[in-house]
């Protein structure tokens, strides 16, 4: 396995595996990567002949008062992670690799990225549609993994790759958990000892939508309710929102019916922690 920080070094040996007409799959993270992310590489690697997996904490979809400092890193940790999965290459650049002196260049869009997690963080998909963009123009993949957690992110790259005509296939992966529920997520690794515990409130809520869903209700208000009801129980926890969206167009829906996604964001303590379902 290589490990590459420069974007001329990506290029060339996807267009040399290009010419002897190997498939590529590729796997953008920020890194601190746990079974969540090894279940997009396992998924990338079944699928194509060669892998590749991006390893960048993206300065650009983080707010001012957002965790960019603090967010962990752990490239040793990482690399034997992706060396064991069989990854073929990490891309592991700097800023100033991915964004020159002058860049003022940016992938922006309506409607997708203004419910949900846009409402909190006005700048946060801008930056992710920016950097997803560009890493799809340096490595070239067949196909890209995304994981359903980050539901709302999977809906608009599927949206932008759509609208933007880019050549590359999304595929969402389902949600791993710990096997007391919780979402994996790098940003457990902030909860202390009695956030960790609150932090099941997460999946135990939808985990009650879940259930309404499946046993035939339809109204929106009345899952979001019953979810709302369970996490205001514990103490620990504060609602940043908890709403019922079409997961193609990220848009409020009053009935359940389609393919709508129910998602939450929740802090425990100063953690922002997101979940959902798709009913």
């Amino acid at each position: 396995m290589l490990i590459y920080r420069q974007i001329k070094q990506v290029r060339e040996a996807v267009k040399e595996w290009k010419r002897e007409g190997k498939s590529v799959g590729f796997v953008p993270t920020m890194g601190y990567l746990h079974e969540g992310h090894k279940s997009l590489i396992d998924a990338a690697r079944r699928e194509n002949d060669k892998v590749v997996v991006s390893i960048f904490v993206n300065p650009m979809q983080f707010g001012p008062t957002e965790d960019l400092d603090s967010y962990p890193r752990d490239l040793n940790r990482d690399a034997k992670l992706c060396e064991d999965a069989g990854v073929d290459i990490i891309f592991h650049p700097e800023a100033d690799e991915m964004y020159a002196d002058g860049f003022c260049s940016y992938v922006d869009m309506n409607g997708l990225t203004t419910e949900l997690c846009g409402k909190t963080r006005p700048i946060h998909f801008r930056g992710v549609q920016t950097v997803v963009l560009k890493l799809f123009h340096i490595v070239t993949p067949d196909r890209a993994y995304f994981g359903q957690k980050d539901a709302q992110q999977l809906a608009v790259i599927k949206r932008m790759v759509k609208d933007l005509n880019v050549d590359t296939e999304i595929i969402g992966c389902p949600i791993i958990r710990e096997e007391d529920g919780l979402a994996k997520s790098s940003r457990n690794t902030y909860l202390s000892a009695d956030e960790r515990q609150a932090a099941l409130v997460l999946s135990r809520s939808l985990k009650i939508g879940k259930q309404l869903v499946d046993a035939g209700e339809k109204s929106a208000k009345a899952v979001k309710d019953a979810i709302t009801a369970e996490i205001n129980k514990e103490p620990l926890a504060k609602i940043d929102y908890v709403d019922v969206v079409d997961f193609d167009t990220i848009t409020p829906v009053d009935e359940i019916k389609g393919t709508t996604l129910v998602a939450i964001a929740v802090y425990i303590g100063k953690t922002r922690l997101i979940d959902n379902f798709i009913a």
